[in-house]
């Protein structure tokens, strides 16, 4: 078994702590939280030692699992790779582009396993449209939440967006071309509503909109390619895929919805299917998959190297952002 430590008991950090006791790989050696009464709750809550520092933690375990707020983040994972220690740190990698560098360039020289948290990337939802050979032209995506101060130290960019920028740079196989977005903050002092539209060299592109200022949560991805047209619902965990195939000449039309293009081209079948994604604990599956990649020395789903470019995409649209708002109060 791994023996793992846990940096971090807030809301996120919790969640953690009980989903590790499900996973056989990993042993739950306890945790640190600087906040004495939510340490000692937590450490009742779960009947596990609270450590006095990092250091104390870092020296007991095989890896650690970092869930604290962003800005400690760099300071967090820095710890762990100087110990040695494998680590698993919540998204996004660090606060800042530099502070993601840094960390790129000191895990290149070891065998340190690290997973960034970009969970959506095992929304049972996802996995499942994986298998329809995803090669979108054309993505529109939504991430709407209610106002909670939880998270509001990041903007919206950072805190939802990044999400669904993982998620394309994942599945777009091109270079970004091209950004340009908007945002402003509503509630917090930081972007509480954002939009991106996100071109790459291959022409895909994708339009994405974050806001925490909403009135419902809605996290869907549509995703538009030749011949299909995909729905994900991330927050339900419900995909939806229409595909289209080219029919022959003398096939029968009966009970099929078929689109006739006219001038003598070919009709098309319109294919509808709703499977129904295996329902697993997203939290508890990427967890499973970090102790699998420390035990069969491999590459991690999410990689070190994946969470610095969904970082680096988010800081561009964030920079895209900040000059509008910039030039718009010079006016």
């Amino acid at each position: 078994m791994i023996k793992i430590g846990v940096l971090g008991a807030g809301h996120l950090g919790k969640i953690h702590l009980r989903e590790i006791k499900n996973v056989p790989a990993l042993e739950l050696i306890g945790f640190y939280d600087p906040d004495p009464e939510n340490a000692a709750y937590a450490a009742k809550e779960f009947n596990v030692p609270a450590f006095d520092s990092i250091e104390a933690l870092l020296a007991a375990v095989d890896a650690v699992d970092i869930v604290t707020p962003t800005i400690s983040h760099y300071e967090c994972a820095k710890k762990a790779i100087l110990a040695g220690k494998h680590f698993f740190v919540e998204k996004p990698l660090t606060n800042t582009v530099e502070e993601a560098e840094d960390l790129v360039a000191l895990v290149a020289d070891t065998n340190l396993k690290v997973q960034v948290g970009h969970v959506e990337r095992f929304n049972p939802a996802f996995m499942e449209a994986q298998k329809f050979n995803l090669k979108p032209m054309f993505i529109e995506g939504h991430r709407l939440a209610e106002f909670k101060p939880r998270g509001t130290d990041v903007s919206v960019v950072l805190d939802l967006m990044i999400h669904d920028i993982d998620i394309i740079l994942s599945i777009v196989d091109s270079p970004v071309a091209n950004i340009s977005a908007s945002g402003l903050p509503v509630i917090s002092d930081n972007i509480d509503i954002a939009n991106a539209r996100i071109e790459f060299e291959n022409g895909c592109v994708a339009n994405l909109t974050a806001s925490r200022v909403s009135l419902k949560t809605e996290r869907k991805l549509r995703i538009f390619q030749k011949n299909a047209y995909i729905t994900i619902d991330f927050f339900k965990k419900e995909l939806n895929v229409f595909q289209m195939r080219e029919m022959e000449d003398d096939e029968d039309l009966t009970d099929k919805m078929v689109i006739d293009p006219g001038d003598g081209k070919t009709k098309k079948e319109i294919l509808y299917n709703s499977p129904k994604p295996e329902n697993v604990n997203a939290i508890k599956l990427e967890l499973e998959c970090f102790a699998e990649a420390i035990i069969k020395d491999q590459k991690p789903v999410v990689s070190i190297e994946d969470g610095f470019r969904s970082l680096q995409l988010a800081h561009s649209v964030l920079d895209k952002i900040e000059n509008l708002m910039l030039k718009s109060s010079l006016r």
